[in-house]
């Protein structure tokens, strides 16, 4: 039977009594022995495997994640090799996966750790979660996973799990529900197996106690879950709120001159910052001879250079944020105009593999080296 937590920002809350935390513990952990995916970042109880994992997984599917893992590792085997990097060569490795901020603070924590750690990942919380870009959660899945360190963990599958196994019908992503579910993930841990049992939650949230219509014949805890009794399972958690996107009309120029493509680097302020990106703007048609003068002028704007726009390439509608996006792509004539400036390079086609692009870019480029 449930019984009052005393502690005092959770006081309304029933918790778990020992009793029903055994069973539960016993139950998911027999699970997942059996039914856990073979992942490359189970394999092992490296700090900084688990840290690129956990970071990598970030809004982003573990399908996806898997291959971009693999050559991350092969590309910077180790912390020190990550932190001698160029950041242009972790961002090439990170492109893709969006959130680019993530990579950048990823390196910037590298070298934070070779700097002041020796180049070993440090062990101790406050440490971990002074690092760039590291957490309260990042930082407990890679301490119980690395170390078995009893370290709760909340993240969006196990805030959905929790929220059905207490039948919480508020906001979890308020204060309050955020220090009741916290609470909560420390009342379920285990003394040992801390590393695997947080797997685990993860693992049920993400493979059985799903947002939409979840299998909950499968769940290997569902005689202990009040929503299922309840029958509220598309109640709760309660839903969050729709995003209501932006339709955004943008330009993207392919500047030629002597066999070059002009690339502009983004600033610390932009949508992709660090990344490389052909002249790109808002406008406000897109097309005709009001369009091609409107790119004229901000392409003068953005990059100090003198066009011609040129025939259509390519349409390419896209997501961002809260953003729907339509990008329209032109060819473009370069006339005049000096280059001498940190932000613009000009690239020949075959480089532009090495170059670190967001993902339409990538596309643009794609299309110029193979036509």
């Amino acid at each position: 039977m449930p019984r009052k937590d005393r502690s005092k920002s959770v006081a309304t809350v029933a918790f778990p009594d020992p009793a029903w935390c055994q069973r539960f513990r016993r139950r998911l952990l027999t699970w997942f022995r059996g039914h856990a995916r073979d992942l490359p970042w189970r394999r092992t109880r490296d700090p900084y495997a688990i840290w690129v994992s956990e970071i990598m997984l970030q809004q982003t599917q573990v399908a996806t994640v898997i291959d971009y893992f693999q050559r991350f590792l092969d590309a910077f085997p180790t912390i020190a090799d990550l932190a001698d990097a160029d950041q242009q060569q972790v961002l090439r490795q990170w492109e893709g996966l969006g959130y680019y901020r993530r990579a950048r603070q990823m390196h910037q924590a590298a070298q934070l750790i070779v700097q002041q750690h020796d180049g070993r990942f440090p062990e101790d919380l406050q440490a971990i979660v002074a690092l760039p870009g590291i957490g309260r959660y990042t930082a407990g899945a890679i301490m119980s996973i690395a170390w078995d360190v009893r370290a709760p963990i909340l993240e969006a599958n196990t805030i959905r799990l929790f929220c059905r196994l207490l039948a919480y019908r508020e906001d979890p992503t308020r204060g309050e529900g955020q220090r009741i579910l916290w609470a909560l993930a420390d009342h379920l841990l285990p003394r040992n197996h801390c590393g695997q049992f947080n797997q685990a939650l993860m693992e049920l949230g993400s493979e059985i106690c799903s947002p939409r219509a979840p299998n909950c014949q499968q769940c290997p805890v569902r005689q202990l879950c009040p929503t299922r009794a309840a029958g509220l399972q598309d109640q709760i958690p309660i839903p969050s709120k729709k995003t209501v996107y932006e339709p955004l009309l943008e330009a993207a120029l392919v500047v030629r001159r002597d066999g070059l493509v002009l690339l502009r680097h983004c600033g610390p302020d932009e949508r992709w910052a660090g990344m490389w990106d052909f002249p790109r703007f808002t406008v406000r048609q897109p097309r005709g001879k009001a369009f091609a003068a409107e790119v004229v002028q901000r392409v003068a704007e953005l990059t100090g250079q003198q066009v011609e726009v040129g025939e259509h390439l390519t349409t390419i509608k896209h997501g961002v944020t809260r953003y729907r996006i339509t990008l329209v792509c032109h060819q473009a004539r370069w006339i005049d105009g000096t280059a001498d400036r940190d932000d613009l390079r000009w690239v020949a086609t075959h480089q532009l593999e090495q170059v670190p692009l967001n993902v339409s870019s990538r596309k643009i480029s794609r299309l110029i080296i193979e036509g």
